[in-house]
């Protein structure tokens, strides 16, 4: 009985029944005022308390929806977390699982387990660098292998040299790591995406492509690029380090192409050793840019390369034919002690000159204006 009468709807009603008989009653002390007219508008007032107590109900069955609502909401969010942090933690014992079957003997787990990170990285970006710069870091593993004693590029379509057993099935792997590498970084043409960093230093690498890819730092001082090296169609956000690289007896660098890539920062190949042809043709050096004391044993081409900056070829040796003839000149040039081949026809720009000098070398020098 008591919940009755704390119902609102009783209240409404009783109250809704009393303005009826007060506002008609009031109305019929008047003697102009007809019975009908009276209980008209006793029942308007009366109706009124009614439709107030339904915008009343219906306002507070709007509240308790939206606190409905709200709760599902934050429901929904803790699921979400919740799921994001179960995500989380498969990804994470992935990646520490794929890491660990790297030091596996078997080839096909290593191979496995590079696959297992790209995949992660390819999943979820927070991973791309970190596992990048494991593959990197997998590559600069010291190796060993007989077809590096030879040139570094085999004439011709002749095999290399065989290796042992395991130096085979090391070698597959690090190609398949080479490869994934370059699937891993975003086309050079693609909008709105950051260039990723890898450090190659002092790494033996064949037949590494990158062309086409967006990258952010390169280091790769000292190392040893066999067969070929395609750059081409790269654009470097980052500065470009080859200092040294070729150098060693073991680290030599092959064909090496460069074509049409930018170098967004300073590209700097000081102390290069090209043993084949080195091609940076439509290249775009938007930055400083180094040659110095590099050599090159064949063919260079630098046609229709850009340069914003300034250029350094103190002391580089240009064995082979080389075409210097630019497309943008850059604002400064260092050509102390650049040596050439006399023999060869050189393509250069306007001004420069070959130089022959008493022992039968020759050199580039620069008119005076």
């Amino acid at each position: 009985m008591k919940r009755l009468f704390r119902s609102p709807l009783l209240w409404t009603f009783i109250a809704s029944l009393v303005l009826l008989l007060a506002v008609g009653g009031w109305l019929l002390t008047d003697p102009a005022t007809s019975r009908s007219e009276a209980l008209k508008t006793g029942g308007i007032a009366g109706g009124a308390i009614v439709a107030l107590y339904a915008l009343w109900l219906n306002d507070r069955r709007r509240r308790v929806e939206e606190r409905r609502q709200e709760t599902e909401r934050q429901r929904q969010e803790l699921e979400l977390r919740r799921a994001d942090q179960d995500r989380d933690r498969i990804s994470d014992e992935r990646f520490a699982k794929a890491v660990e079957l790297l030091g596996h003997d078997a080839d096909q787990v290593r191979v496995g387990a590079l696959h297992a990170l790209a995949g992660l990285a390819r999943g979820r970006e927070i991973y791309r660098q970190t596992v990048l710069d494991i593959l990197c870091a997998y590559l600069r593993r010291p190796f060993e292998h007989p077809r590096y004693n030879d040139d570094a590029k085999r004439p011709g379509n002749t095999l290399p040299a065989k290796g042992k057993p395991e130096q085979e099935q090391e070698l597959q792997v690090r190609q398949t790591a080479q490869r994934l590498i370059g699937e891993l970084l975003p086309a050079a043409d693609s909008e709105d995406t950051k260039g990723y960093d890898l450090d190659l230093t002092g790494a033996v690498l064949e037949y590494f492509d990158l062309s086409g890819r967006k990258v952010g730092k390169l280091l790769l001082r000292y190392g040893g690029l066999y067969s070929s090296t395609n750059l081409s169609g790269c654009v470097f956000l980052g500065p470009v380090y080859l200092t040294g690289a070729g150098t060693a007896v073991e680290k030599r660098i092959g064909y090496f192409r460069c074509n049409g890539t930018k170098f967004e920062q300073r590209a700097w190949f000081s102390g290069v050793r090209f043993a084949e042809d080195a091609e940076f043709h439509g290249s775009v050096f938007k930055g400083q840019a180094s040659f110095k004391d590099s050599f090159f044993a064949k063919s260079a081409d630098f046609g229709e390369a850009e340069f914003a900056e300034s250029l350094d070829l103190r002391r580089a040796r240009f064995e082979g034919f080389g075409d210097l003839k630019f497309r943008k000149a850059p604002a400064s040039v260092s050509l102390y002690n650049t040596t050439v081949e006399p023999a060869k026809d050189h393509v250069l720009p306007e001004g420069w000159v070959v130089e022959t000098l008493s022992d039968g070398r020759a050199r580039l020098t620069m008119k005076d204006v």
